[in-house]
């Protein structure tokens, strides 16, 4: 678990030296310096230079403020802190591993027919005798096994210098066999000098700056990623009980909710428990967390985990006070059954009878009114609404319960009768369920609306609307603004089961309809922002029309460019790209990942491959060599060289692949991701995106490739597949479908661009533009124009006059290119936080919570 000078490192660019320095845990090594004849005794400021420029290599810059800190630290506290500091950044883009293909002397000596280089190999293993002539080359006395596969390889006709692993299988071999030959070091491609820069800033009170990022996080209004929560989990940990005084009166986010309270049960603060947790399900998720186990449901915990006894009371005493106790906890039915197992809920009848009630109806368990427990339970359902007493045989029941016969607890639940009202066309009555439940009225509003168009009820919307989270709103104005037609795509809720496609041939809602219901959502929205505090000026970039709002990262996975999926992005600009992909497998399993890259024509038809079954595209896809496994600590990596103007197609989809099944959870370590024009194999400074495999899927694809626009649409998705085995030609046609899926998925969802202009709309008058060439326009408010007019206009993206003016009196800023040097005071979002000066640093999400509707006396619903 990384420490909080890590995360504020990682997420804020800010650098606490001290914290840094006595971080828990030894420093990592980052690496050999090169040995030098002229070695003098270190020396504070010489050290501070000299990680100054190793900073500079990896794109980063020391702010004054942390280059006087810095030297004010002794040697051994420098040392520390600066080892740990390169060793956090050298981990953002993967410098800390070493990075060795198959083919040392990769691109040049990868074979150019892989038939032959694969018959090859076989010869060598079907045919190949000790201690007889080499059956390809005829030469005596140059075969040799090789460790620890024992494969007989000919030292002649295999260059030990150019192979980093056994030639006949592909797996790594140890260090010390006769068979690796040093390599010749090649000098690097030229590199143009670095030019952009992040800006390291220093971070003079820790406490302080992780109270903040930890206060953010707990208030956002979107589902974290999971490596999100851990990171919140260890700020709170740290500074616990502290930490406890930052929590604020609602965690909105389910799952934050359970992450947190799990830590608090584990600490020994179980009132945190009945603070937050409103519902069965919010207790399902903490029990979810204390198991080890996705607080989303999606994925059942691994093993089963007995609570401690006064979890138990706790988790029981909880469920006897919630109201819809018995509904609530038929939502997740299957799993509270297994809960059950290790809470024992009967047992506790007399001390928690409604919880005990609750699971005796979720079981269907048989009461008999001569037992104490079947005469408490029966009890306290006469008195439940919601719940019918039937017994258990076909039979006319008495007026009061005979001894002796059994009966069952049937409820009658809230979705039960919206479904029937669904089922027989009385659509009336299903608005008037769901106005009593708006967060359901919001996720079901498309359906609504297809279905029956003439039944939309705009003031039961409006008001359901004022009580929801920001990022329900976000969903359901994208859902009701796409126009049927082309393919649906289906993602699985927990990311790691197969997609699935399908003709969208849902009735399309009258537009008189769909612009009302926008008009509707769009309203509330500006009307939340409005109540914000008033901005001098507002900057946006209109490239945040290429990116979509995080309406949900339950499954995002670690990246250092955090993209919503769906969004999109130009490629890098040169010609020359390479995909890189590293792994290392746990002791005793052996873990073969595989690196691929699918062609697609203009019609998604499948055109080539470029693997380990084939590893030259013509000249526009080359691959380093399929590696088979990955021990410690070397573990292995694969490349695969995209030549952008020689392609056969015009879609390249790169895939991950685990070969032989084994998840992605189960890796010591794993990541992928992009560079260009990279100096030698690895570059860390040409490194343009980098992210985590993580989950139990074995197939993952990141992004979609589009040469003709020179774009790539993030994807980001984790798929699982069974068997052995997995690789492009079983999966041609299933990645065609998903890349023609995902060009029309996203297209109507809401952007960034709008999420910017409702801020700065409905707090700003004066609002200044970056267009795409670069080129600054002013909008500022006509006299008399209203809120939504005047935001209606920016969406538009309407004829403006240019600006001329500088960052002065910008209080927000959303852009693409953090390259803008802001004022202290003034917040900003930015994909690529460059130079932002003093400004706060914002996530996207964090645009998002600050639309959050106002606290009354209900929760909003999330």
């Amino acid at each position: 678990m990384d420490g909080p000078a890590t995360i504020l490192l990682r997420r804020r660019k800010l650098v606490a030296p001290a914290l840094l320095a006595g971080e828990r845990g030894r420093p990592l090594p980052v690496g050999k310096l090169p040995r030098r004849a002229d070695l003098r005794p270190a020396d504070v400021p010489g050290g501070v230079a000299a990680l100054e420029a190793e900073l500079l290599q990896l794109g980063h810059l020391m702010s004054g403020e942390l280059y006087r800190a810095l030297t004010g630290l002794d040697l051994e506290g420098l040392t520390r802190a600066g080892r740990r500091l390169l060793h956090c950044l050298r981990a953002e883009v993967g410098a800390n591993d070493s990075h060795v293909p198959l083919f040392r002397r990769f691109p040049q000596s990868v074979p150019a027919d892989t038939g032959d280089f694969y018959v090859r190999r076989v010869f060598s293993l079907l045919l190949q005798q000790p201690e007889r002539p080499c059956v390809l080359c005829g030469q005596v006395g140059v075969v040799h096994a090789v460790s620890p596969c024992a494969h007989l390889v000919c030292h002649a006709c295999w260059d030990g210098s150019d192979f980093s692993a056994c030639p006949i299988c592909h797996r790594r071999l140890s260090p010390g066999d006769p068979f690796l030959r040093p390599s010749e070091r090649r000098a690097g491609a030229e590199r143009p000098a670095v030019t952009t820069t992040a800006l390291l800033r220093l971070c003079a009170d820790p406490a302080a700056a992780c109270r903040e990022l930890a206060v953010g996080m707990l208030e956002r209004r979107t589902p974290m990623a999971g490596h999100e929560r851990a990171e919140l989990a260890s700020l709170l940990d740290w500074y616990w009980p502290e930490s406890v005084s930052w929590l604020p009166d609602d965690i909105p986010v389910k799952e934050t909710m359970a992450s947190v309270v799990a830590l608090g049960l584990r600490k020994g603060s179980g009132e945190l428990l009945e603070r937050y947790a409103g519902t069965a399900t919010d207790v399902l998720r903490v029990l979810y967390v204390l198991s080890g186990a996705d607080p989303g449901l999606r994925t059942p915990p691994a093993r089963r985990v007995s609570p401690s006894r006064a979890v138990r009371r706790a988790v029981l005493g909880r469920l006897e006070a919630m109201p819809y106790l018995v509904e609530d906890l038929l939502r997740h039915g299957g799993r509270w059954k297994r809960m059950a197992e290790s809470l024992h809920p009967h047992e506790q009848h007399a001390r928690f009878p409604r919880a005990a009630l609750g699971f005796a109806a979720l079981r269907g368990t048989r009461l008999d009114a001569g037992t104490p427990f079947g005469r408490t339970l029966l009890d306290h359902a006469a008195r439940e609404p919601g719940l019918e007493v039937r017994p258990d045989a076909p039979g006319r029941l008495g007026p009061a319960a005979e001894p002796g016969r059994e009966l069952r607890v049937r409820p009658v639940t809230f979705a039960s009768r919206l479904e029937t009202a669904l089922a027989e066309e009385r659509y009336d009555d299903a608005w008037r369920l769901l106005a009593a439940r708006p967060g359901e009225l919001l996720r079901r509003l498309s359906h609504l609306l297809r279905r029956a168009p003439d039944a939309f009820r705009p003031e039961v919307l409006a008001r359901a609307a004022a009580e929801v989270a920001p990022g329900v709103l976000l969903a359901a104005l994208g859902q009701v603004r796409t126009e049927p037609g082309g393919a649906r795509l289906f993602l699985p809720r927990g990311g790691t089961t197969r997609f699935w496609t399908a003709p969208d041939e849902r009735p399309a809602p009258p537009d008189e309809v769909v612009l009302e219901t926008e008009h509707v959502l769009t309203a509330e929205l500006l009307r939340r922002a409005g109540e914000l505090p008033p901005l001098r000026r507002a900057l946006l970039d209109e490239g945040l029309a290429d990116l979509l709002a995080p309406t949900s990262e339950r499954t995002a996975s670690a990246a250092l460019v955090r993209l919503a999926r769906g969004s999109v992005q130009p490629i890098p600009r040169h010609d020359r790209i390479r995909f890189f992909l590293h792994w290392a497998q746990p002791q005793d399993t052996r873990v073969d990942l595989d690196l691929s890259v699918a062609a697609f024509d203009a019609g998604w038809g499948f055109v080539g491959m470029c693997d380990y079954t084939r590893l030259r595209l013509g000249k526009g896809l080359t691959h380093s060599g399929d590696l088979t496994s990955a021990p410690e600590p070397l573990g292995a990596s694969e490349f695969i060289d995209v030549d952008v103007r020689a392609q056969p197609g015009r879609y390249l989809v790169p895939v991950v692949f685990s070969y032989n099944d084994v998840p992605f959870d189960e890796l010591v370590r794993g990541y992928a991701g992009f560079m260009e024009r990279p100096s030698g194999v690895f570059d860390p400074l040409a490194v343009r995106q980098r992210f985590d495999l993580s989950g139990a899927a074995k197939i993952l694809v990141p992004l979609v490739i589009d040469l003709w626009t020179r774009t790539m649409r993030w994807a980001d998705l984790n798929l699982s597949a069974a068997g052995y085995g997995h690789n492009v030609a079983g999966s041609a046609d299933e990645l065609g479908a998903l890349g023609a899926a995902l060009e029309g998925a996203f297209r109507d969802r809401v952007t960034l661009w709008e999420v910017g202009c409702w801020h700065a709309a409905a707090r700003a008058a004066e609002v200044v533009v970056r267009r795409r060439d670069g080129a600054l326009v002013r909008y500022e408010r006509a006299p008399g124009e209203d809120t939504a007019a005047f935001a209606a206009r920016l969406v538009a993206r309407a004829p403006a006059s240019g600006w001329q003016g500088g960052p002065e009196g910008v209080d927000l800023a959303v852009l693409v290119s953090g390259d803008v040097e802001l004022t202290a005071g003034s917040e900003a979002y930015a994909l690529h936080p460059y130079g932002l000066g003093e400004a706060r640093l914002l996530d996207a999400a964090d645009l998002l919570t600050g639309l959050a509707p106002v606290r009354n006396s209900r929760k909003a619903v999330v």
